[in-house]
């Protein structure tokens, strides 16, 4: 999960993306926020085809899930076979960019998508796990093909997660020392529903912490994670790329 089209990998993309093989990153998840993104950027991974995309409107840009875009989305999934999940969509209480129930709207809409084009999900929660829960549960979604994008909390919300039959994915910030928790509830994860991932540019591990985060640093978060789990590192980066192959059918 990864942001590489953004304009922060401007400069040295094809340099970034070299780094991230070197380092062992078979594949990357390119996650474009919206349709207009998918066809403005789409052409930047031509050339790279273990880049495969994900498509969602941010709950922040709630306010741009209209029908002309949901359409468009309709025909980029009936397209393009790279293509293999509807995300990152949710909900975001932490920022005030959209109103909360336009937020309800654009996610309970865009999961109606994600049955539509028979396509896994992922999801954005920050600071509404309890809110996320309840529409996913609500929609009938308890089973259903779905990554908990970016989790950073403890085993409580980890367990509800689970018992829903979904997948969790561990970003940079297990590497910080004060993630105790999140570390407690990584220890926690059933092998077949764990994954890893940087959120690049964002949420770079240690020792990169606070600044520009890129694939190549998923080893970093897969060693904490490794310690987490008292296992080793090169397990857990495998069976962490088996479940991502699985997951999004690479």
């Amino acid at each position: 999960h990864a942001h590489l089209d953004g304009e922060e990998f401007d400069q040295d993309r094809e340099a970034v993306l070299e780094r991230a093989r070197a380092c062992g990153v078979a594949q990357v998840g390119n996650v474009f926020l919206g349709p207009q993104d998918f066809a403005a950027r789409r052409q930047y991974f031509e050339a790279h085809p273990q880049v495969f995309f994900l498509l969602g409107i941010h709950p922040c840009h709630g306010q741009d899930c209209t029908p002309q875009a949901l359409e468009a989305m309709r025909r980029a999934f009936a397209e393009d076979p790279r293509l293999k999940a509807v995300g990152e969509i949710g909900l975001d209480f932490y920022w005030d960019d959209c109103p909360r129930e336009v937020q309800y709207e654009a996610f309970t809409t865009q999961l109606h998508l994600a049955r539509e084009v028979g396509r896994p999900v992922v999801i954005h929660c920050r600071e509404a796990e309890e809110e996320t829960l309840m529409v996913l549960e609500s929609q009938g979604f308890k089973d259903y093909p779905l990554l908990w994008h970016c989790f950073g909390k403890g085993p409580d919300l980890a367990a509800r997660i689970l018992g829903n039959g979904w997948h969790i994915s561990v970003p940079g910030p297990v590497t910080y020392k004060a993630n105790e928790e999140l570390r407690q509830a990584v220890a926690l994860i059933p092998a077949d529903r764990l994954m890893l991932e940087t959120d690049a540019p964002y949420l770079a591990p240690l020792p990169w912490r606070g600044k520009r985060n890129e694939p190549a640093f998923t080893v970093f978060t897969a060693r904490a994670v490794a310690e987490a789990r008292g296992q080793e590192p090169e397990e857990v980066w495998r069976v962490c790329g088996n479940n991502a192959r699985r997951f999004f059918g690479l």
